[in-house]
C-alpha cells in the first residue's frame, strides 16, 4: 500500500528518528486506518522484546489517587513509543519481590517500576544482579547506584520543622512510615537538624506508622495530646495521615492553626476541601510518573549513568 521495504515499513512504525517525518506520518496514517497492529508473540520471538512497562502496585497506594497520578505520568512519558503499561498488582500477604521474580523469570517485560524502596531492598538487589531493567520511586542504600525518582523528604521535613518552630510550636512530632523504607530515615534527619536548630523539642510518634488504620492513628493523637508536654505541631508525610491527626487534635481539644499547628505533603487539590486549617508543601505524583517512565526508557536502551531525579520541596507559606 505505501510502496515502501518492510524494513523501512518496521522502522516507521517505530518512530525512528532517521526516517524523514512524512515518510513516518505516511506510514502511520495508513497503519491506523487499516487497523495494523504488530503481533506482539512474533515481535517477542523476532527481538526479545515484549514492549511491554511492568508498573507493581499494592492495594492502598490508590488512597488519594497516588497509584492514578504515578499512571498519568508513566503514560505520558511512553506516548509515541512502542511500549504499552501493564499494572500488575501486589497482593496483601504476598512478599514484593514475588511480581519482581515472575517477570523477570518469565521475560513478562521489559522493565519494571515499583515504589516504596527499602534501605536494602531485596527487589533492587534482584534486579540489579540479574541485569534487568528497572526504576524505583525511592532510594536505597545499595553500594551501586541504581536508576529512581524521588522526593527529598529531608528537606521537606526540615522546612515543615522550621515552619513551625516559626509559628511558636514547643514541640513537634510526625507519624512515621515503615521503619524499613528509606525515606523514613530522611523524614527523621530532616526533622532532627531542624528542631536543633531552632531549639524545640521533637519526638517520633510510638505504636503507629503510616500504615496503621486511620482510627488508630487519631485515637493515638488524642491520648498523646492529653498528656503532659504533648506535641503541638505535627509534620505529616501523606495527606491521609495528616487528616487523621488534624481530627486527634481537634477532639483532643485543640485549635488546628491557632493552639496547634500542622504541615503535611499534599499531592491532589481533595485534600484543600476539607480546609482542615493545615499547611500544605506540593509533592508532584504525576511528575514523578513522567521522570520514572523517561528514566526507565533510557536505562532500556541501554544508558547506565546519572539515571535518577530528585524532586525538591517548594516552600510556599501564605504569610
Amino acid at each position: 500500500m505505501t510502496g515502501l521495504a518492510v524494513t523501512t515499513i518496521s522502522r516507521a512504525l517505530n518512530n525512528a528518528p532517521e526516517l524523514a517525518q512524512d515518510t513516518r506520518d505516511r506510514v502511520q496514517k495508513i497503519a491506523a486506518e487499516i487497523g495494523y497492529l504488530p503481533d506482539r508473540a512474533a515481535l517477542r520471538l523476532k527481538t526479545g522484546r515484549t514492549n511491554v512497562i511492568a508498573l507493581i502496585l499494592e492495594p492502598d497506594e490508590q488512597i488519594y489517587g497516588f497509584g492514578t497520578n504515578l499512571v498519568t505520568g508513566i503514560t505520558e512519558a511512553l506516548r509515541d513509543t512502542s511500549y504499552h503499561l501493564v499494572i500488575t498488582p501486589l497482593f496483601r500477604n504476598v512478599q514484593p519481590i514475588v511480581p519482581i521474580q515472575h517477570i523477570v523469570r518469565n521475560r513478562m517485560a521489559d522493565g519494571v517500576i515499583f515504589s516504596k524502596a527499602e534501605t536494602f531492598d531485596e527487589r533492587i538487589r534482584f534486579l540489579i544482579d540479574n541485569d534487568f531493567p528497572f526504576v524505583s520511586h525511592g532510594r536505597s542504600q545499595w553500594p551501586e547506584p541504581h536508576p529512581y525518582a524521588d522526593f527529598d523528604n529531608e528537606a521537606y521535613a526540615y522546612g515543615a520543622t522550621l515552619r513551625l518552630a516559626a509559628k511558636g510550636c514547643r514541640k513537634v512530632s510526625i507519624i512515621l512510615p515503615d521503619s524499613a523504607l528509606t525515606y523514613t530515615d530522611h523524614l527523621k534527619k530532616g526533622i532532627e537538624r531542624a528542631a536543633q536548630e531552632s531549639g524545640i523539642a521533637y519526638e517520633f510518634a510510638a505504636d503507629v506508622n503510616l500504615g496503621s488504620a486511620t482510627d488508630a492513628i487519631r485515637n493515638y493523637v488524642i491520648k498523646r495530646s492529653k498528656r503532659p508536654d504533648h506535641p503541638d505541631g505535627y509534620v505529616c508525610a501523606s495527606e491521609v495521615s495528616a487528616l487523621a491527626v488534624i481530627g486527634g487534635l481537634t477532639d483532643a481539644g485543640l485549635d488546628v492553626g491557632r493552639t496547634a499547628h500542622v504541615v503535611t505533603k499534599q499531592s491532589t487539590s481533595m485534600f484543600a476541601q476539607f480546609q482542615p486549617g493545615a499547611e500544605t508543601v506540593h509533592e508532584d505524583f504525576v511528575g514523578a510518573g513522567r521522570n520514572l517512565g523517561a528514566l526507565l526508557l533510557r536505562r532500556i536502551s541501554g544508558e547506565t549513568d546519572n539515571l535518577h531525579f530528585m524532586q525538591s520541596p517548594v516552600f510556599d507559606w501564605k504569610d
